[in-house]
């Protein structure tokens, strides 16, 4: 985004961050189980159905409401040894892991952040399938931090503490199926004030956390960060866009986000204008469309006890298909809420007649319906159940833009685009833990830790460019790849080794052993010293690495490798020789080219050698003798 798009401090446009870390503790939570995940076949099955609950004050959270209606029943795989009875919510939780506690008082210290002296475990309600209890153990750790960027000091509202959600694999036979090995995992979650107002400045934000993230122990890899954006504008309302991964797409989320709630409340002002309003009413006008000849609709009435159902919508006429995000529409959004009810989609009038929906078959309807020029209609068809409970959710939809910007939750698009989620959680879910006792935090505890801070990654990136002398993309991706301690614990043991050379390997030859398949995992650091010094008690030369890493990786010992390939360096001696040999074969071309027979020369000694001879020792040999014959 070189140049912005709105006046965004005119528009209000506030921003806030919430990041959730997995943390590489040894186990989970509120259990002993193992903090890993596991692809083996489940061991057995739990099946549940989740229904709201009421909060201490007697409500209900409109989105855990939203998620009862759909009825969903679930399905929980099992393991004897990565599960256990916590997770399948049939005892109590263990106490709380102390090593997250300690990886969490590291984080807020790196965030300036204070800690509670007393640690409060809430239960958050979640009827999604993703717990088996239908609530989230959470607690608030430390809150009032700060993190510096180019833009300023940001907030850091609150450090959370809680467990990992389980995760979805699928579903089968109508039944949504979930892996119960990640619930439980420990989760850092940071929450930043809404003080950020551009686009860039959030991804300023998320880039400086995650180096704080990076410096502790925390899990690296696919699904052990998720960062959720919560945006707004004046004039609007606040959104909460979930799974925003992408750093570089975070700017094209907000600015779509922006031009979504300006399109929104341009739509309510017309509506307002136009006098519009939503009729409750649900109508079968099945009847009306049993001999269409629109695909779409046969393919539907063909399933059990379908029907087609429609509602009428006043002075709505050509609104329903007015764009608000980059190829979607208020008809999109409409959709997007009948879909959750398990719904394929909807007809409105803005976009018909198509489909194989007749001309005709759309005034009948409208005739039928009674409605004047400006109205509008919406048309479901599926299992009446289905199509009746979508159009309650369309209508409520269709009356909230009437009013403006609903809250909600959004997921984030690969396109920058957002898509409906379920409505914005309010207070009401969150009630008090009564199986896990408060934990206290000693204020020395808190001290001794924030006296031992790790080196943050831009400050680590810097020192080791420095101190090893290696180029600034080396110690980069030394960092980014959590390699950087690998590197200088080897450099440790083996302090004459060329650090370009042990870079270079653990950050780019074994991640291409990885990419082709080999067992990385057995490239231990004592594995990785034992090659290196090959290397550094000039046994092999450095560029016959790469076949002793692949040995290893299939379970064969370095010096086993060095033997089976034929990789140990020539002597001094037999070197000398086989030079002298190659000199006195030329000697006509150095007569005649001199200095200059120096490259045809270590051309033809490289070739002969086949990488057994280093090459600076070659070329030296090589220099001398030529000068030995021009001097003589």
């Amino acid at each position: 985004m070189s140049e912005d798009k709105f006046n965004y401090k005119e528009l209000g446009l506030m921003m806030g961050l919430e990041i959730h870390q997995q943390l590489d503790s040894k186990t989970k939570l509120f259990c002993r189980c193992p903090n890993s995940l596991t692809d083996k076949k489940p061991e057995r099955k739990i099946f549940r159905r989740l229904r709201p609950t009421q909060s201490e004050l007697g409500e209900i959270d409109r989105a855990a409401y939203e998620e009862s209606q759909r009825n969903l029943q679930f399905v929980y795989e099992a393991y004897n040894h990565h599960t256990c009875l916590v997770e399948a919510d049939e005892e109590p939780p263990s106490p709380l892991n102390q090593e997250a506690v300690d990886i969490s008082i590291i984080l807020a210290s790196l965030m300036n952040m204070k800690v509670v002296d007393e640690f409060h475990t809430m239960r958050k309600q979640v009827i999604d399938g993703s717990n088996t209890s239908g609530f989230q153990r959470t607690g608030i750790l430390a809150t009032d931090g700060y993190v510096e960027t180019e833009y300023g000091d940001v907030t850091i509202e609150t450090l959370g503490l809680e467990e990992d959600a389980a995760r979805r694999i699928g579903e089968e036979d109508g039944k949504i199926v979930f892996r119960l090995d990640r619930l439980g995992i420990p989760l850092a979650e940071i929450t930043t004030s809404p003080d950020m107002h551009h686009p860039l400045q959030v991804k300023a934000v998320a880039y400086q956390l995650g180096q704080i993230l990076r410096s502790t122990s925390v899990k690296r890899g696919l699904g052990t960060i998720r960062q959720d954006l919560n945006i707004s504008i004046k004039e609007g309302s606040r959104i909460e866009v979930k799974g925003v991964q992408d750093l570089d797409l975070m700017p094209t989320i907000v600015e779509n986000e922006v031009q979504r709630q300006l399109n929104l409340i341009d739509i309510s002002k017309q509506l307002q204008e136009r006098g519009a309003c939503v009729e409750e009413e649900i109508i079968d006008v099945t009847k009306y469309l049993e001999n269409t000849e629109s695909k779409v609709i046969q393919n539907s009435l063909a399933k059990e006890n379908s029907c087609i159902l429609a509602i009428k919508l006043r002075k709505f006429n050509g609104l329903i298909g007015r764009e608000i995000q980059p190829g979607k529409r208020l008809g999109t959004e409409f959709s997007e809420h009948g879909k959750k009810m398990g719904v394929s989609g909807l007809f409105h009038t803005d976009e018909l007649p198509a489909y194989g929906i007749v001309q005709e078959e759309v005034d009948t309807l409208r005739d039928i319906l009674e409605l004047d020029e400006d109205d509008a209609f919406i048309l479901v068809a599926e299992e009446k159940t289905k199509a009746h409970n979508a159009l309650l959710e369309i209508i409520k939809r269709a009356k909230q833009s009437l009013e403006g910007v609903p809250e909600e939750t959004r997921r984030a698009q690969d396109d920058g685009n957002t898509q409906y989620l379920r409505p914005l959680p309010t207070a009401s879910r969150m009630y008090v833990e009564t199986d896990i006792p408060t934990e206290i935090i000693e204020k020395e505890r808190v001290k001794k830790i924030a006296s031992n801070l790790p080196e943050l990654p831009v400050v680590k990136k810097e020192r080791i460019e420095k101190e090893y002398k290696l180029s600034e993309d080396l110690a980069k991706q030394l960092v980014q790849r959590n390699r950087a301690d690998l590197f200088e614990e080897i450099k440790k043991e083996l302090p004459s080794m060329d650090s370009v050379k042990i870079a270079s390997d653990i950050v780019y030859t074994i991640k291409d052993l990885k990419r082709d398949g080999y067992d990385i995992t057995k490239l231990t650091k004592d594995a990785l010293v034992e090659i290196f010094s090959l290397v550094d008690n000039d046994v092999i030369p450095a560029a016959e690495t790469e076949v002793i890493l692949k040995d290893v990786c299939n379970d064969i010992s370095p010096r086993d490798s060095v033997k089976n390939n034929n990789l140990e360096k020539l002597s001094d001696d037999i070197i000398v020789d086989t030079i002298k040999e190659i000199i006195e074969e030329n000697k006509n071309m150095i007569e005649q080219r001199k200095m200059g027979a120096m490259g045809p020369l270590m051309g033809k000694a490289m070739a002969k050698f086949k990488g057994k001879a280093d090459g600076q020792t070659v070329s030296n040999v090589i220099k001398d003798e030529i000068l030995n014959i021009i001097n003589n």
